[in-house]
């Protein structure tokens, strides 16, 4: 029989809550963006947002804390140059570390993001990206970019591993950032990723607008579409995976109870002029799941 052919809105790499979070000393910290805001309602929420940082690693003795502070997966949200400043004092003042995952750097949109490391000059930012979203999923070679005693600490526990990382696979990385059609490469994906981005968000306004969709992003891979309450998620992902669209249920990204139910929807698939019928199938798929 053949199968059918699918309308995936949702990439195969998934960055979900580690299940690991669960019972463990790790402390997950919640804090939603302030999607659209500016001014002083931005400040405020950027304000509240470090002081959360704050009182975490106070109260838990944290050594570390982990944030995509571009573009995070699933929402897309961006923190500010204040926010980002911010949270850097705060890990500072505790003698922590910031773990930057900068994972979705290469796919700037509207905006060209600058790394909360780049404004650590005593070494609490370990800084963490990759080629696998910009150039390809097989290509599974990432960089750590750290400085003074945890840069030594880290290459001093790395150097077993890093033996085992394959030659070809850092060659290959080597010759892609070091042409000069690397920058024409990413240069070439802005505007495509604007345009599948805007075709998806269109297509969810017109096709499900019982949904909320809080924010375009100005970057990544990822709209976070926030689904009417009492809608059975479970349900409607089935029905779209029935019918041959692919979402991934939002619950994933939650440490804890979800605030309501969500779905994070790609962009970065095949055929996007089959964006606008896929967002028919999920809208005819949430009217029977609520």
């Amino acid at each position: 029989m053949r199968r059918r052919r699918r309308r995936s809105v949702e990439a195969s790499g998934r960055r979900r809550c580690p299940a690991g979070v669960r019972g463990t000393p790790v402390r997950p910290v919640a804090r939603p963006s302030q999607a659209g805001a500016d001014g002083e309602a931005r400040a405020q929420h950027d304000r509240e947002a470090s002081r959360d940082v704050d009182r975490a690693l106070g109260s838990s003795g944290a050594r570390a804390f982990y944030a995509q502070p571009t573009y995070a997966n699933p929402t897309g949200a961006q923190w500010s140059t204040r926010l980002g400043r911010d949270v850097l004092d705060v890990v500072r003042r505790h003698g922590a570390f910031l773990v930057e995952d900068d994972w979705a750097h290469d796919l700037a949109i509207d905006t060209d993001p600058r790394p909360v490391a780049a404004y650590d000059d005593d070494g609490h930012v370990i800084y963490l990206r990759s080629l696998t979203k910009s150039v390809s999923p097989a290509l599974r070679v990432a960089a750590v970019v750290a400085r003074g005693p945890a840069r030594d600490r880290i290459q001093a526990d790395l150097g077993a591993t890093s033996m085992y990382v394959s030659g070809l696979l850092q060659a290959a990385a080597l010759d892609v950032v070091t042409q000069p059609a690397w920058r024409s490469h990413l240069r070439g994906v802005r505007p495509r990723l604007r345009a599948r981005r805007d075709l998806l968000a269109e297509a969810l306004r017109e096709h499900v607008p019982e949904a909320t969709l809080d924010r375009v992003p100005a970057g990544g891979l990822n709209l976070w579409l926030r689904l009417p309450d009492g809608t059975d998620l479970d349900l409607l992902v089935r029905e779209c995976e029935a019918r041959g669209v692919l979402v991934a249920p939002g619950g994933e990204w939650f440490p804890a109870e979800a605030p309501g139910p969500c779905v994070r929807l790609s962009y970065a698939g095949p055929d996007p002029d089959r964006f606008p019928e896929a967002a028919r199938v999920i809208g005819e798929a949430l009217r029977a799941a609520r």
